[in-house]
């Protein structure tokens, strides 16, 4: 093992909505590390302003507008993808997206919206990516960015984490589906990323808020897209040969945490107490 197993200069990647973001955060740090990447999202505008970037500073980068609520496009993108390059190595199934509402109040069209935006887009992309590299016999990875709310219960929530769960679940079946063919696949589960969509709500509740957040995560501090996007480097650089099926909670170890808070005043960790 030597530093440049953790390069991923021969390697393409895919990576769905990840013009904004946690996903643009992963496209960017997979072309700082050498991959050519492939950038899907039906934001064109800050998708070519990414490829702009990635090419400035020297990388390989290509925008494909793709709305993951239809799935012909998907297929088409993986397809695209794996035409312009000559290849296809890695898939981040990044596509997803919540609105908080009470169960008894949701109708089945929300449903329905939650499922095919977070979960059928994933299986889509999974397939498609998955048929290419079985077919091209080179192995790949295949990481799904879940939530930690798939790791627990979320009021408000219930579809949106019920579709992390699964997609959870999904990424184990996977790794052993795919083993075969040489393909691992991991699922993440960030919780407080910060991201330009996330920083009005972590912004609202002021210092109040902010103390109450840093008592919730054990480090102290919301995540960046860098930190989020150095696990998926990781996991899938010659660095995590051997590793397949895992789930990483990237959150600051609040899913270890478990109800545990630490005193603002004293420092010490107490079980629920405020």
């Amino acid at each position: 093992m030597t530093p440049i197993d953790i390069r991923l200069d021969s390697k393409v990647a895919l990576i769905t909505a990840g013009a904004n973001g946690i996903g643009a955060g992963i496209a960017l740090n997979l072309a700082r590390f050498g991959a050519r990447v492939a950038i899907a999202d039906i934001d064109r505008v800050s998708g070519e302003q990414l490829v702009r970037t990635i090419e400035a500073a020297g990388g390989q980068a290509l925008f494909l507008e793709t709305d993951v609520n239809h799935t012909e496009q998907i297929t088409a993108t993986v397809a695209r993808t794996a035409e312009h390059f000559g290849r296809l190595d890695i898939l981040v199934n990044n596509a997803g997206g919540v609105r908080n509402g009470s169960f008894l109040e949701q109708s089945e069209r929300s449903w329905r919206r939650h499922i095919d935006f977070n979960f059928i887009s994933m299986l889509t992309a999974t397939q498609a990516a998955a048929k290419v590299m079985v077919e091209a016999g080179q192995g790949g990875t295949i990481i799904n960015i879940a939530s930690s709310e798939g790791l627990r219960a979320a009021p408000g929530f219930a579809v949106y984490a019920a579709c992390k769960a699964g997609m959870i679940s999904f990424s184990r079946s996977m790794a052993l589906e795919l083993s075969g063919h040489g393909i691992r696949v991991h699922a993440l589960a960030p919780d407080m990323i910060m991201t330009d969509g996330l920083r009005p709500y972590m912004e609202a509740g002021g210092e109040a808020g902010k103390a109450a957040r840093d008592r919730y995560i054990p480090l102290g501090r919301t995540g960046s897209t860098d930190e989020l996007a150095g696990v998926v480097v990781f996991l899938v650089s010659n660095m995590a040969s051997y590793v397949t099926g895992l789930t990483v909670p990237v959150d600051g170890g609040a899913i270890a945490s478990s109800g545990w808070t630490r005193s603002p005043t004293t420092g010490e960790w107490n079980l629920y107490h405020a």
